[in-house]
């Protein structure tokens, strides 16, 4: 077996058993922090910045990293922390989310570890809409608080993306109303595109937090005697969410009778051939890289087309 290979069936144990490995961090104190490895490229020294006009304060500059130019942000100042003095002395890591390339400025990078996302609980109430964090864990007595990078890259580059009209046909319009969709997902930006899109699709939706939540609620439905997969099209779930990934959801889904024609679309901003091996692994019906407006669209007007086809 092959190191590239190696890796790839390392990763696959751990997302397919409801774990994740998180990459921990300092910023400005001796507060942890971490993010998913798998959305983590590399780790370097930070290089040389030049500096971008017209742009927010959290982006210190771009630097030139492998065979392009990306775009380094201040993860202190992102969070609403001072800013990171002499960038040089510190650290940058390079990831990938949403299809996009980034640097993130950290002041050190402490250590990899290993942990069943049981033990990955939502923030504390009270913090606030302007919290960066997605997730809380502990290790060692020590409080690792996870950050919400999709939230981060929204607000220090954000982009608004809508339905093409041409996705969007008349008759989809006149019954998309008919269906209703199951939305998962622990990011409220990432939550929040998606339900802008069901939005203008014209379907109606159910948004949930995490896989836990989502399979309490199928099987309360479940246990009351509904058919779940006449009450809901699909269900759009992200991948890694706290108490329950999207793997683990969707495995359960497809092992219970009552849920398992219920279509699910895994919708992640990890990205890699993992993914793939996975998806087929649990048994969902779509995967989809986040975040393109019309691809998420076409699954849902397929499923639409596919439903309103069966009831003629």
């Amino acid at each position: 077996m092959t190191n590239s290979a190696g890796k790839l069936a390392a990763r696959n144990k751990i997302a397919g058993g409801n774990r994740m490995e998180l990459l921990l961090f300092r910023l400005n104190g001796r507060q942890l922090y971490g993010i998913n490895v798998f959305k983590v490229k590399e780790i370097i020294p930070c290089p040389r910045l030049t500096n971008l006009p017209h742009h927010t304060p959290e982006v210190r500059g771009v630097a030139h990293v492998r065979d392009g130019t990306i775009s380094i942000v201040d993860l202190g100042m992102a969070i609403r922390q001072p800013a990171m003095e002499k960038p040089e002395t510190h650290f940058v890591i390079v990831t990938e989310y949403n299809r996009r390339t980034q640097g993130f400025l950290v002041r050190e990078v402490d250590r990899i570890v290993n942990i069943d996302w049981e033990e990955v609980h939502p923030p504390p109430k009270g913090s606030g809409r302007e919290s960066f964090l997605t997730a809380v864990t502990q290790m060692d007595n020590q409080l690792i608080e996870i950050i919400d990078v999709e939230k981060i890259i929204a607000s220090v580059d954000p982009f608004a993306q809508g339905v093409s009209s041409e996705v969007l046909t008349e008759d989809i319009k006149a019954i998309a109303n008919e269906f209703h969709i199951l939305l998962v997902d622990d990011s409220s930006v990432a939550r929040h595109q998606v339900e802008r899109n069901l939005s203008e699709t014209g379907v109606r939706f159910t948004s949930l937090t995490n896989g836990r939540e989502a399979l309490e609620y199928l099987n309360n439905l479940a246990d009351d005697g509904k058919d779940v997969a006449d009450e809901f099209l699909m269900i759009i779930s992200d991948i890694e969410m706290p108490e329950m990934d999207g793997y683990t959801l969707t495995n359960k889904i497809k092992q219970d009778p009552r849920l398992a024609q219920l279509p699910v679309l895994l919708h992640s901003s990890l990205s890699g051939i993992f993914n793939e091996a996975m998806v087929k692994k649990v048994g969902a019906n779509f995967f989809l890289a986040k975040y393109d407006a019309d691809e998420l669209a076409r699954v849902v007007v397929g499923q639409i087309r596919k439903a309103a086809g069966m009831k003629v």
